[in-house]
């Protein structure tokens, strides 16, 4: 089967939905299906290169305020127009659109490209743009689509309440992980720590204190400063260690300096990320909200590492019970949970196995063969 799967976010740029499109493309082409990505791209070969799978360039990504973050989308006629002719040069079976809402390729593919069509939405809360673009065309986008899926119960309700009766029976399928990464990374750290090597390039050991990590934007809704008033209650004994960046990185910066137990990386890609969770002995999640599925504790539990999480929807749905959470915004708690679970190795080591068996659960691979069937489905009713 030909499968074109559509994003509308700056393929160079890390974030969960290009995450999940690209495991999402790389499982597929695994299965043995001709698979292609259009996409929003800073520069051609910029972003993650996937083997087997075809990348199509549609326009650039600009920074654009949005749900409590800022979303690298290409609204522009430039972009649209790329996107149609990407997809009649690939001419799919089916066109898997994610975020069919979001104007520039997204939309351009709903509106425009080959059919059959699936919608997957992303989102968890929405915005003013975001209820227009339903309101003006939940009608359109419903009828051109066969199919539309939620990653979440939150992303589902998002749908819902923006496309109103014009959005069918939309089915949950959740974000997946690629555990076979995750699972390498942590048998590289174990045989570095049998070997007594250094640690990954830029994670710092102070002796044998315990290294707690946090990847992701920083932005507000992401919580990074609560997880730093935390570190303030902690002893000298804990370090943390944050990769990403964002609008609030040099204020965060700011915040932390002169304190040697922090440290932060800046951005870091995929293979920097897995050696992270797998080096680090606690994986916080502190986000404020706004979170429709947290794909990157399932990355932490695949990668062996205890997770303590705030104790919003999308992260109490994806850890399933296996992370100790927190109240969300309470850095006290936080602080108080962080000193339990690091005192209580029995604690610490159930929630690994409890961890690595919810990864399993959601691998990328279970998630694309759910989107298989989907497709198989759509594809024989347009015959």
């Amino acid at each position: 089967m030909r499968v074109a799967l559509v994003s509308g976010y700056d393929w160079a740029v890390p974030g969960g939905v290009q995450g999940q499109v690209a495991a999402l493309a790389g499982a597929l082409a695994g299965f043995g299906e001709t698979v292609a990505v259009v996409t929003p791209q800073a520069a051609p070969g910029d972003g993650p290169r996937i083997d087997g799978v075809r990348l199509y360039r549609a326009g650039r990504g600009i920074s654009i305020p949005v749900n409590g973050s800022v979303a690298p989308v290409a609204p522009t006629p430039a972009a649209s127009l790329a996107t149609v002719r990407a997809l009649r040069d690939f001419s799919p079976d089916v066109v898997h659109v994610h975020e069919p809402l979001i104007p520039g390729p997204p939309l351009a593919a709903v509106l425009a490209g080959p059919r059959p069509i699936v919608g997957t939405f992303h989102r968890a809360d929405s915005d003013p743009l975001y209820k227009t673009a339903g309101l003006v065309l939940g009608r359109l986008v419903s009828r051109r689509c066969a199919a539309f899926t939620g990653v979440s119960a939150a992303a589902i309700e998002t749908a819902g309440a923006v496309l109103g009766r014009h959005l069918p029976g939309v089915v949950e399928v959740g974000n997946g992980v690629e555990v076979e990464r995750y699972e390498r990374a942590r048998a590289a750290q174990e045989a570095t720590v049998q070997g007594a090597a250094a640690p990954p390039p830029g994670l710092f050991k102070n002796g044998e204190a315990p290294v707690i990590a946090f990847v992701g934007r920083l932005e507000k809704r992401k919580g990074v400063s609560v997880l730093l008033s935390a570190m303030e209650l902690l002893g000298p004994e804990v370090q943390l260690v944050i990769g990403g960046d964002g609008p609030e990185s040099a204020s965060l910066r700011r915040r932390a300096a002169g304190d040697g137990r922090v440290l932060f990386l800046g951005r870091i890609d995929e293979a920097e990320k897995a050696s992270l969770l797998a080096a680090a002995d606690l994986f916080v999640a502190p986000a404020l909200g706004g979170e429709s599925f947290g794909v990157v504790i399932l990355e932490a539990m695949a990668a062996g590492t205890a997770v303590i999480s705030a104790n919003i929807p999308g992260y109490t749905l994806a850890a399933a019970g296996a992370a100790r959470l927190f109240r969300a915004g309470d850095s006290a708690d936080l602080a108080r949970a962080i000193g339990e679970i690091l005192a209580d190795h029995r604690a610490r080591s159930e929630l690994v196995d409890k961890g690595r068996a919810r990864a399993q659960g959601c691998s990328i691979e279970k998630i694309a063969e759910a989107y298989l069937r989907i497709y198989r489905s759509v594809v024989a009713a347009e015959s």
